[in-house]
């Protein structure tokens, strides 16, 4: 007997549950980054299912993922208003405990044990829309450099992008969770008058982080677990001795 052949036109189609993730996962980073403030209202479930070309029943799925992590609350009658996270939410890390060299160095120590094996996981597991999706955010890191950008917001998204590539969703939560206060950068303020070398020290610097992400990016792409292990852990242990070098500046 012939072998059904429907199953053909599945890997095209993305499953509603897969949507909804998606959309969580979208709208997620928007609370996360600022764009989605505390106190904002979601847009109508007819303006995002415009947006992201979704069904009502992902709309619906997706909010309802939103409100268990308690990130938004539904009020009957008026909307969807973004409550951001609560001191019961579970873990998180607030602003203010990135006040001092330590908190950051702190918060760097967990990313090495967290993003090192994240980054092994994903060079094993990544699919070719994982890496495009890496390649996306590392060419707006580059677009963001060349118009004298900080270059924050992609570069969290290339670490979590990573994450999602480990197939576990509870590495893409964690980092989720963290947020874009994570990325931490060297701080050239302006001290002297010579601000065409405070511009190339800048300038220096950037390219430095770009090129470990291209490294982290090739051995994923490789698939070589033990390459990606190593050019994180690399990246994240030169980030921390550049804010210790900054501090002491």
């Amino acid at each position: 007997m012939q072998p059904v052949a429907p199953n053909s036109t599945l890997p095209a189609r993305r499953r509603p549950r897969t949507l909804a993730l998606e959309l969580v996962d979208s709208l997620g980073d928007r609370i996360r980054d600022g764009r989605l403030a505390p106190g904002d209202k979601l847009p109508t479930e007819a303006a995002i299912m415009a947006e992201f070309e979704v069904s009502r029943t992902v709309v619906r799925e997706a909010i309802s993922k939103l409100q268990a992590a308690g990130m938004v609350e539904t009020r009957h009658g008026i909307g969807t208003f973004v409550i951001g996270f609560s001191e019961g939410t579970g873990f998180r890390i607030s602003p203010e405990q990135f006040s001092t060299l330590n908190d950051v160095i702190a918060v760097l120590e967990l990313r090495i044990g967290l993003e090192t094996e994240a980054a092994a996981l994903a060079a094993v597991r990544r699919s070719p829309t994982n890496l495009q999706a890496m390649r996306q955010a590392l060419d707006a890191v580059t677009q963001a450099v060349a118009n004298g950008g900080d270059a924050i917001a992609p570069d969290f998204q290339f670490h979590l992008e990573i994450a999602r590539a480990t197939q576990n969703h509870h590495f893409a939560d964690l980092m989720q969770t963290l947020g874009s206060m994570i990325i931490p950068r060297a701080r050239l303020q302006p001290t002297t008058a010579l601000s065409d070398a405070l511009t190339e020290e800048r300038s220096l610097y950037l390219r430095r982080v770009n090129g470990e992400h291209e490294s982290i990016f090739d051995a994923i792409a490789s698939q070589d677990p033990d390459a990606a292990r190593a050019a994180m852990r690399t990246h994240l242990a030169n980030s921390r001795e550049r804010r210790r070098r900054a501090q002491q500046g």
